[in-house]
């Protein structure tokens, strides 16, 4: 009878361990395979079970029965598995008692399904000042620390092997426009900048794929391939025309970074007074029924506030910061980021040191400080990454080249105020859904039949422009 009461007492047990593991599960996990019934491989507990005879005629011998201790042991260590296979995702939500290694694994499993999106990289302008835009022997497949002269420059930190590693899923691309230019050749240099980062796409089409939209990134990263998309950063680059920012959007740009560190004829950049004109206002227009994403970096602080009144689709800063933290003109301060909330869009953090701590050096823990403070004031739904790698030269230490982003977004991870879908909002989710949310205001336009704009900003006096006699 004692027998009889301690077995009853083991199985009881077991199913009650067994229950209690299967309620600790978060919501949506799977794991490769069912979770084991004990009873299917020990035999479902039953009072008669004790007396049962061994089937099979007299002649037969019995077969010989597992002690049932021996029954609960292998249960017990099938539990133990499945404990074992649930310790990770549980420690992670419950105050970052991971190591640093399961973080990094988490991330690194997080990325293969959700791609990292980052918002500027000045690679293409590098090809121009060391290559000339001539791209025949240029292997970015190979790798460019060891060749010259990218090895000793300290604005190099892109290729596809640290891409690769880094596990970038989609990269806007700048076609930088120096200043310099504007009034000058400012449209042939953005075409030009455009067309070397195509054929660098086409040049490694096994590892990069020129997208337009987000369903087109979403199904790139599916199919293992970096989603590349070309951002324009300079509005001087559209010399005064609505019929060139059209012109930039059929050959694939998707942004327009509306100045850089001059002033246009319509707009203000950082540290100058001054927003839009009303022919800035139409460029904005313009680019929410095209379908191209407004960019504000760069953009002075009137001159944000006025896109943000005028747009009907939400905006990003694509490679900035929090001004609260580093008090720079090229960052973003919290009434802005207030803004950009009731927006829907995106400040994409900068990993530049000037930038970050406004000093000489960076760590990862103050890029952190920085995407932190963008997530307190407008929610984790309004931050993303714009590291801007190959167009700074002092990068965070352990931030040193796009093959760090899983760091970035470990560290992230040991805060328990950072879950997993959250850390996937930061590293590409929220451009995408603001990606969806401008082409589903281009889509809207277009079904009210809105007509392409036809404003100018007056006639520019220059030698460098045609006058008809």
């Amino acid at each position: 009878m004692k027998e009889y009461v301690d077995n009853k007492t083991k199985y009881e047990n077991l199913f009650y361990l067994l229950n209690t593991l299967k309620a600790a599960v978060p919501e949506g996990m799977t794991f490769p395979g069912s979770i084991p019934d004990v009873a299917e491989r020990c035999g479902r507990w039953a009072p008669d079970s004790l007396s049962a005879s061994v089937s099979g005629s007299s002649d037969e011998k019995p077969t010989p029965r597992r002690p049932r201790w021996k029954i609960a042991l292998a249960g017990l260590v099938v539990l133990a598995g499945l404990g074992a296979a649930l310790a990770l995702p549980l420690i992670l939500g419950s105050g970052g008692r991971a190591t640093s290694e399961q973080r990094l694994t988490t991330v690194r499993r997080m990325l293969r399904d959700f791609p990292l999106v980052d918002g500027h990289n000045d690679l293409a302008w590098n090809v121009r000042k060391f290559l000339h835009n001539k791209i025949g022997d240029f292997n970015l497949s190979a790798g460019l620390e060891s060749l010259e002269p990218w090895a000793r420059s300290r604005w190099s930190h892109t290729d596809i092997p640290r891409l690769r590693l880094g596990q970038v899923g989609a990269q806007f691309w700048s076609a930088y426009v120096p200043c310099g230019a504007r009034d000058k050749d400012a449209v042939q240099l953005a075409l030009e900048q455009m067309d070397v980062i195509k054929r660098i796409v086409d040049m490694n089409a096994a590892h990069l794929a020129l997208v337009t939209d987000a369903a087109e990134l979403l199904e790139a990263h599916r199919d293992g391939r970096i989603a590349s998309l070309i951002g324009v950063e300079g509005g001087h680059a559209l010399g005064d025309s609505l019929a060139v920012l059209r012109a930039f959007y059929q050959l694939g740009a998707r942004y327009l970074t509306v100045t850089h560190t001059c002033d246009t004829r319509w707009a203000r950049a950082a540290g100058t007074s001054g927003g839009l004109t009303e022919f800035g206002r139409a460029v904005v227009r313009e680019m929410n029924r095209l379908g191209m994403i407004v960019d504000l970096s760069h953009a002075g602080e009137e001159t944000a506030r006025d896109a943000l009144e005028t747009t009907q689709a939400p905006v990003v800063f694509s490679h900035s910061g929090a001004a609260a933290i580093c008090n720079s003109s090229r960052n973003v301060p919290d009434d802005l980021l207030r803004m950009i909330a009731a927006n829907g869009g995106v400040v994409m953090i900068n990993f530049y040191a000037k930038l970050i701590t406004c000093g000489e050096r960076a760590t990862v823990e103050d890029v952190v400080a920085h995407i932190n403070h963008v997530r307190r004031v407008a929610g984790v739904e309004h931050v993303g990454l714009g590291a801007g790698y190959d167009g700074i030269d002092a990068p965070p230490e352990g931030l040193e080249d796009v093959s760090k982003y899983p760091h970035l977004l470990a560290e992230l991870l040991r805060d328990p105020d950072w879950s997993e879908d959250d850390v996937r909002k930061l590293a590409g989710m929220n451009v995408v859904r603001v990606m969806q949310d401008v082409e589903r205001v281009r889509d809207q336009w277009r079904r009210a039949a809105v007509l392409p704009g036809e404003e100018s900003p007056g006639v520019r006096s220059s030698d460098c422009t045609y006058r008809p006699a």
